[in-house]
């Protein structure tokens, strides 16, 4: 009986010096866990007689039940305590003045992207999405390109395997289009591309955009339609196109698209270089050979594409000179694009 008072005064002297919810459990266990003081009692009814351990076995489970009461009581008191701080240190002044709350903004380039699809589905564009992964038929191949052009070198390509790469351009998405829908055709297909090449104006990632048109009787002059609207209205009022030969496998004929510089309206300054002029994307008349790579007969129809990168767009109508700022998620040079 002596044991059993001096165990219990032991215990409950320990749980009042308990500061928290922790030391308390802590003391719970060394009296009443699995090897706790008050266990290893009940591992002594082996060694009593045994007329004694009915006796002994109610002596020690009624101390159990004593010190579970005072944990108990005392594991409450420290709960209440311990919430009572931490809503103390939570108080909140409301007669203080609030804090303005920071709004995000959307990226320049989702700006542009928008602007875009929202420009050319008021021109009765739809929208589609390819993979970024394609076959080397889809991204080259089927687009007229050679097998030993330079587009296809491991310099400037993301290859994965022999026959899979990361897209160069969302070119590829027309030959999908055509494959599966008949003309006429107008769809718009924006998404990421992929290649090797870094500078202060290009990324080995970034946003193109390609248009395609294909139906009876399209001509470059529905081309160039078409791009003095985009230029209108995504630059200025008064922004004119011009069209330069170039080359592209794809197209047939290829040109190079230039808008007037709305810094200086077409009069020369250091954004175009004096010419008046900047090149914002590259287009023609859909190849031939492209045509009939999807089963469309090209002396029936015929049709226009264009691809451009939405970075480049961005850096002209926002002004920016190093793509990398569009990269480094700087919330300084974000916040200039809200509304």
């Amino acid at each position: 009986m002596e044991q059993d008072i001096e165990l219990l005064q032991e215990a409950t002297a320990e749980a009042e010096q308990a500061q928290d919810s922790r030391a308390l459990y802590e003391v719970k266990m060394k009296f009443l866990g699995r090897t706790g003081k008050v266990t290893a009692l009940l591992r002594r009814m082996k060694e009593i007689a045994a007329e004694e351990r009915p006796a002994f076995g109610k002596r020690v489970n009624d101390l159990r039940e004593k010190l579970e009461e005072r944990f108990s009581s005392l594991e409450e008191k420290l709960k209440k305590r311990e919430l009572e701080k931490k809503l103390a240190g939570e108080e909140i002044d409301v007669t203080m003045p609030g804090r303005r709350g920071r709004t995000g903004a959307l990226h320049p380039v989702t700006r542009v992207k928008n602007q875009l699809i929202d420009l050319f589905s008021g021109m009765g564009f739809e929208v589609f999405e390819g993979p970024e992964i394609e076959s080397d038929y889809y991204n080259f191949t089927a687009l007229n390109t050679p097998a030993d052009h330079p587009a296809r070198d491991m310099q400037d390509t993301f290859y994965l395997s022999g026959e899979f790469l990361l897209r160069t351009q969302t070119s590829a998405g027309q030959i999908r289009v055509m494959e599966k829908k008949k003309p006429p055709i107008k769809i718009l297909s924006p998404g990421r591309v992929f290649r090797s090449d870094d500078d202060a104006t290009h990324s080995p990632m970034f946003h193109q955009m390609e248009g395609l048109v294909v139906d009876r009787g399209i001509t470059l002059c529905d081309l160039q339609g078409m791009l003095d609207e985009f230029a209108k209205k995504m630059f200025s009022e008064t922004s004119k196109t011009r069209l330069r030969p170039s080359y592209f496998p794809f197209t047939e004929p290829s040109v190079e698209v230039d808008v007037s510089c709305a810094a200086c309206g077409g009069k020369g300054c250091s954004l175009c270089k004096g010419t008046g002029w900047i090149e914002v994307l590259g287009a023609g008349m859909v190849n031939r050979r492209v045509l009939e790579n999807c089963g469309v007969d090209p002396d029936e129809f015929s049709g226009f594409a264009f691809g451009m990168g939405i970075e480049r767009i961005a850096m002209l109508k926002y002004g920016i000179n190093n793509i990398k700022l569009l990269t480094e998620n700087d919330v300084r040079f974000l916040e200039q694009f809200k509304d």
